[in-house]
């Protein structure tokens, strides 16, 4: 593993690599659709993962170039709100955004999600919080 993939986990644990490597294999049907306007660099040119580990977490979707993390609450995220909020907490720590979507978002309308996305993105570029 070079140093890039290194600080790009945060010191995530071999475990936490395999678990994500095995959700991977089992995304949801809002995840697959996010995916397919994710992958291949169809925002601003920006690399994304999908089921990326950071340190003991293992977010949705990152993007390490402007350190967002994309989330999606399907209906299990009601009852865990207080989770969710720690877990976003631990994760700007490292300087990483965290938004969510609900999955009905994904599902009904991915064009605002993708135009969301798109300008918080544009936001981070402008004015990145670890300094580039």
């Amino acid at each position: 593993m070079n140093e890039l993939d290194k600080t790009m986990y945060f010191g995530a644990k071999p475990d936490i690599l395999e678990k994500a490597k095995a959700l991977r294999k089992s995304m949801t049907d809002a995840e697959k659709i996010l995916w397919e306007r994710l992958k291949n660099k169809q925002i601003l040119n920006l690399r994304f993962r999908r089921q990326h580990p950071i340190d003991i977490f293992i977010s949705d979707f990152y993007c390490h170039t402007v350190r967002l993390v994309i989330e999606l609450d399907g209906k299990i995220h009601k009852a865990q709100k207080e989770y969710d909020e720690g877990r976003t907490a631990e994760m700007e720590r490292f300087d990483i955004q965290v938004i969510r979507f609900r999955n009905e978002e994904i599902e009904n309308d991915i064009e605002n999600v993708i135009n969301k996305i798109g300008s918080i993105i544009r936001q981070r570029l402008k004015s990145p919080p670890w300094g580039i």
